[in-house]
């Protein structure tokens, strides 16, 4: 079995600083699926925000790690709980990435949660949830 982490990519019409400053606004895309709640901030290094999702199935915090302006986001996950899973814990220490780049007229954007592997309980479900965020703002960013 593979060890690759979920990644996700599309392109956009938009430009990268658009991109960027929408992804910054986390309330933006990841929301609309599962009664999510977001409290906190997520515009500057080192900002946390708390992630809450199915009636609190799924608790997350996330710290801002990396900001390269237009290019890149990274957050770490902090702590979090998956209650519907064997080990709840599976996301902790976990990062979700941003890439943006230009490619001609386009701007490519790929999301990927590195150490989220097929390895994982939650794989399956948590892949399918992120394809649904990101097909959303892929609309969004249409």
């Amino acid at each position: 079995m593979s060890q690759k982490d979920f990644s996700f990519s599309f392109k956009s019409s938009k430009t990268p600083e658009t991109v960027f400053a929408l992804l910054l606004d986390i309330n933006q895309w990841w929301s609309g699926l599962y009664g999510e709640s977001i409290n906190g901030k997520s515009s500057h290094l080192n900002d946390e925000f708390v992630f809450t999702a199915g009636n609190g199935a799924h608790y997350s915090n996330q710290k801002l790690i990396e900001l390269i302006p237009n290019k890149k986001i990274v957050w770490l996950v902090t702590d979090g709980t998956l209650s519907f899973l064997n080990n709840p814990g599976e996301w902790i220490n976990t990062r979700l990435c941003f890439d943006i780049s230009k490619e001609g007229t386009k701007t490519k954007i790929t999301f990927t949660h590195k150490g989220l592997i097929p390895q994982f309980e939650c794989y399956n479900g948590c892949s399918g949830a992120w394809t649904g965020y990101l097909e959303n703002l892929k609309k969004k960013l249409a």
